[in-house]
Parts: structure tokens; sequence; C-alpha cells
């Protein structure tokens, strides 16, 4: 199976996620295994705590092991460091890489 991890960079993050990648992956049906997600821009705020996709996340990490990341000066610029789901963690892209790069065949940008 190809492993993949996945940048949520574009505006549409959280209707990808939340509507197509998620349920996939809570279903057992995503075709590939999910390593990292690493959230820039305004996607950070999909890591928020209380936030019903935020949990789910924060479920799919546990029970699978996926590295999810937040972008560090995203999570700072908006004074949201301390609100994350307890699976994610902060940091820049070569946090992300150093994190993933030798277990995954793609990283694909959403």
């Amino acid at each position: 199976m190809k492993k993949v991890a996945y940048i949520v960079e574009s505006n549409l993050g959280s209707y990808i996620l939340g509507n197509m990648i998620v349920p996939q992956l809570e279903e057992d049906r995503h075709y590939v295994e999910v390593v990292g997600m690493f959230f820039i821009h305004d996607n950070v705020y999909l890591l928020l705590r209380g936030n019903p996709l935020a949990e789910r996340l924060d479920k799919l990490s546990r029970e699978k092991g996926i590295y999810l990341q937040a972008c560090d000066q995203c999570v700072y610029m908006r004074n949201i460091a301390d609100k994350l789901i307890n699976s994610a963690r902060i940091g820049c892209f070569p946090d992300f890489y150093r994190s993933v790069i030798d277990k995954v065949d793609l990283i694909i940008t959403i």
C-alpha cells in the first residue's frame, strides 16, 4: 500500500478533508495509508479543540498514527497555539518533512 502525506493549503481544505478524506479514512477505504497532514494558512483553525472535524482528526491520529502538524507562524499569528487538539504538533516545513519524508511515497497538497 502506498503511503502519503497531505499539506492542507487551499481554502477548500475543510471541505476536502471533512467530506472526502476523513470519511474515507474512518471507513478504511482511502486506498492509501496517510502518514501525516500539515496545516497552513487559515487551515490551522481546522485543528482547534471543539471543532468537530478537529476531533475526528484527533481520533484518527490516535487510532491510525497519523502525524498532525500546524504551521508555527500561522498558529502564532492567530494566537491559537494553546487551543489545538492534543495530537497536533506545531512546527515549520522542515519539522514536517523530518517527521514524514522517509515514511511516504508522495506528499500531496490539497
